[in-house]
């Protein structure tokens, strides 16, 4: 069979050090009934070990080539699902027997990595975990505590769906071709509902991207004309305070104090 190459527009590294793909496989501790399914199977090399652990594995996989090779691969070790789709715009729902039973495993192109994050979020009721591998510098600022240089829009905006830990790193000599980053697999919890109280989601999101875009500025500053020193003060914060010290259940708060100011 010709070598498949990766693509370069789809974003493809294809894993390989068998010794990755076993921590990964600990730490996602497969069970043979879990619904679970996997983003980009590639060459097959995490796709075969699961499926060898579950008696149905589900793949998303765009290009066209690696699904061929996969369901080649994968007709004598298991019952293979393959689905010729682009993850950004693959209903996840419909996988789901039950709520919260879906777990969805990947290597996450690096150049949708975001976008996707957040599409997968769509589907949270539908998702018990998630373990993916990401650009270690998109994995830090996902798991970042307040104050770090890595918090920001996104650690805020994912924390209000889902808790998120960092599990390993892996260099880039885990990859064929090896990416010009390191990597860092992390596990997402979501959440159908929010994780803390929120009003207004739109509201919250609207602030948050709003203070972090001006991220050197003081909450007083950055929402002037939203809500005044004293209303920020009178929340328990500071409006000196710049927006990466902030928790996410304060970022809620500021938008529940700005839709309660101006209400539709």
């Amino acid at each position: 069979m010709t070598e498949l190459r990766a693509r370069k527009r789809l974003g493809q590294h294809f894993l390989h050090d068998p010794s990755v793909i076993g921590k990964l496989i600990d730490a996602i501790a497969p069970e043979p009934d879990d619904t679970m399914v996997e983003i980009g199977g590639g060459r097959g090399a995490l796709t075969i070990p699961l499926l060898e652990k579950l008696e149905t594995l589900h793949v998303v996989e765009v290009d066209e080539r690696m699904a061929d090779h996969l369901a080649a691969i994968g007709k004598n070790v298991g019952n293979l699902v393959i689905h010729r789709a682009d993850a950004l715009k693959f209903d996840f729902s419909s996988l789901a027997d039950r709520k919260a039973s879906l777990r969805v495993v990947g290597n996450l192109p690096y150049n949708i990595s975001t976008p996707l994050l957040f599409h997968l979020l769509e589907h949270r009721a539908s998702i018990d975990d998630m373990h993916l591998m990401l650009q270690k510098e998109v994995a830090r600022r996902i798991v970042s505590p307040p104050g770090n240089k890595d918090y920001g829009r996104l650690t805020v905006m994912l924390s209000l769906w889902a808790e998120a830990e960092a599990c390993f790193d892996v260099g880039p000599g885990a990859f064929t071709p090896p990416p010009r980053v390191r990597s860092t697999v992390i596990r997402l919890r979501p959440t159908a509902e929010p994780r803390f109280p929120v009003t207004d989601v739109e509201a919250y999101a609207d602030l948050v991207g709003l203070t972090f875009s001006m991220r050197r500025k003081t909450l007083a500053r950055s929402l002037k004309g939203r809500l005044s020193r004293a209303q920020i003060e009178a929340a328990g914060i500071d409006p000196g305070a710049r927006p990466e010290t902030l928790g996410p259940e304060q970022f809620a708060t500021l938008a529940d104090l700005g839709s309660a100011r101006n209400p539709d």
